[in-house]
Parts: C-alpha cells; sequence; structure tokens
C-alpha cells in the first residue's frame, strides 16, 4: 500500500507518531461528530497540527523532514518548516520564477543567485529554493560557485556533506557530475559542493569546463540553482550569472546598500543576463 492511499491515522501509527487506541478514539470522535479525521484529533488534542501536516504531506508525495531529523542545518527552513510564513514566502518566490524564466524551453534550467555584499543570505536563498524545487517534483542540482568562502560557511555545511569532490575539482578536470550528492529524504534534490578552495577561483568559472558542467547537468535535472561569491567583491558572480543566463538578486533589508545593489544589477544586464527578480531578506 503507499501513502496515497493510507489513511491520516494509518501513516501517524507507522510513523509512531499515534497510537492505534488513540487512533481508534479519534475514529469514534470523527464519526460523531461528523467531522474529518485532523479536526476530531486537535479537538481531542491527541495530535498536533504539525501531525497532521506531516501526514498530509505523506498523502500527496510532498517531502519534509521532522524535526528529530537532524540530518541538515535548521536554517534550511523549507525543509524543516515547508508550512511557516517563510516556506509560504519561498513558495511565492518559486512560482514567480517558475512563471518568468523556469518552463519548457530547455535553455532556461539555470540560475545564478547573487548579491552586492557578505551576509546577505545568498546562501540561504538558494538552498531553500532548491528544496522548494525539490518538493514541486522537479530534479533539482543545487551548485555553490562560492569557492572563496570556507566550506563550513557554505551549502556543504548547511547540507552537512561529507568531504569529497565538489566544484573545483570538476572545473580542473579532477571529478565529474556524480560528485553531486543526494539529499536524504528530500527526494529529486543534489548537491555540488564548493569543494576544496582553489588557488584562481575566478579563471576556473571562466573555464570551458564550467559550461560543459552545466551543459551535462541539463540533460539530467530540470531546475539548476547556483550560489555564488559577493557580487560587488568579485566577478566570480558575473562570470556564473552570464553561464547561467539569468540571476536572482537577494538584498537584506538594513545590511544591503542600494547603490551596491543598484551597480550589481546594471553591471549584469549590461553582460546580458536576465535579471528575473529581487528577494529582500528579513522584509
Amino acid at each position: 500500500m503507499n501513502n496515497s492511499t493510507k489513511t491520516i491515522g494509518d501513516i501517524l501509527v507507522a510513523t509512531g507518531r499515534l497510537t492505534v487506541e488513540d487512533a481508534a478514539r479519534i475514529v469514534e470522535r470523527q464519526r460523531k461528530d461528523q467531522v474529518q479525521f485532523g479536526e476530531a484529533a486537535l479537538a481531542l488534542k491527541v495530535l498536533s497540527k504539525d501531525d497532521i501536516d506531516f501526514a498530509l504531506s505523506k498523502q500527496f508525495d510532498y517531502s519534509y523532514l521532522s524535526d528529530q531529523d537532524q540530518s541538515v542545518s535548521p536554517e534550511l527552513v523549507a525543509a524543516y518548516k515547508p508550512f511557516s510564513r517563510v516556506g509560504e514566502n519561498l513558495r511565492a518566490v518559486r512560482s514567480q520564477l517558475m512563471l518568468r524564466w523556469f518552463n519548457t524551453d530547455p535553455a532556461r534550467k539555470v540560475m545564478a543567485i547573487v548579491s552586492p555584499g557578505n551576509g546577505e543570505g545568498r546562501s540561504f536563498v538558494a538552498a531553500n529554493l532548491a528544496i522548494v524545487f525539490a518538493q514541486q517534483g522537479e530534479r533539482t542540482l543545487l551548485i555553490d560557485a562560492d569557492m572563496r568562502s570556507k566550506p563550513e560557511r557554505g551549502q556543504q555545511a548547511l547540507f552537512k556533506l561529507g568531504k569529497s569532490a565538489g566544484l573545483s575539482a570538476i572545473l580542473a578536470n579532477r571529478a565529474g557530475l556524480e560528485s553531486a550528492q543526494l539529499i536524504p529524504g528530500l527526494p529529486g534534490l543534489a548537491v555540488l559542493p564548493a569543494g576544496a578552495t582553489p588557488p584562481n577561483p575566478q579563471e576556473l568559472l571562466g573555464r570551458p569546463a564550467f559550461g560543459d558542467l552545466l551543459r551535462a547537468a541539463s540533460q539530467q535535472f530540470d531546475v539548476i540553482i547556483i550560489d555564488t561569491p559577493a557580487g560587488s567583491d568579485f566577478a566570480d558572480a558575473e562570470i556564473t550569472a552570464a553561464r547561467a543566463g539569468a540571476a536572482l538578486l537577494v538584498a537584506r533589508q538594513h545590511v544591503s546598500l542600494v547603490p551596491r545593489a543598484t551597480q550589481l544589477a546594471r553591471r549584469l544586464q549590461d553582460s546580458g543576463v536576465a535579471l528575473v527578480g529581487s528577494v529582500l531578506n528579513d522584509a
């Protein structure tokens, strides 16, 4: 029996969130009051709304992680709290990106996430957007192209990935796309970490190997999201966005400087990059 044919009670009993005895009490209350299973459970205070949401996610094949699962960072809100306000906002951004860029055109599968400075939330936005795309059923690849930051600050830390070859190794022709790691509990999502810190990240991104990687990835994935370093500090973000063809600009309230964000946006557009939209963090 697959999850779509199981009842909410079956799912919660099978996952240890509900006892058989309490399930029977809920069904009895459900019949008596002529209400849905979830309403009866909440009225009896046997289950929480999180329990009901969890069961519904299993019924409708919508994957997310329980609070007890510590396999990835709690900063990945879309993985743990998809029904929160932040989760709703991320899905709204996803919808706009689907309308404006990601569609059936095979040339529109890649997007860079950029911002002018540090601490503005590029990695947070990139990671969580990758998750919500995967939750929608899109085969999603998240590439960490910030080869300047320490691993503990990048996607490797957010997804708690083990040490392995990453983007830098691929661009140096020492590894292949198989270096991307699947994320347990989040079907359809793969993450390619930045890898070892190279002495020449800008030159590596400018090599034909980067374009070859994106073309190969486009054959295997529906959506490819690329994290980048600060756009005002290095040319890496512009090179990456040019390879992607499109960019989403991230700014942070009370942190980002408007002139720097405007300058970055102008440089990207002058390079022929489609600036698909912008996200204001902490708004």
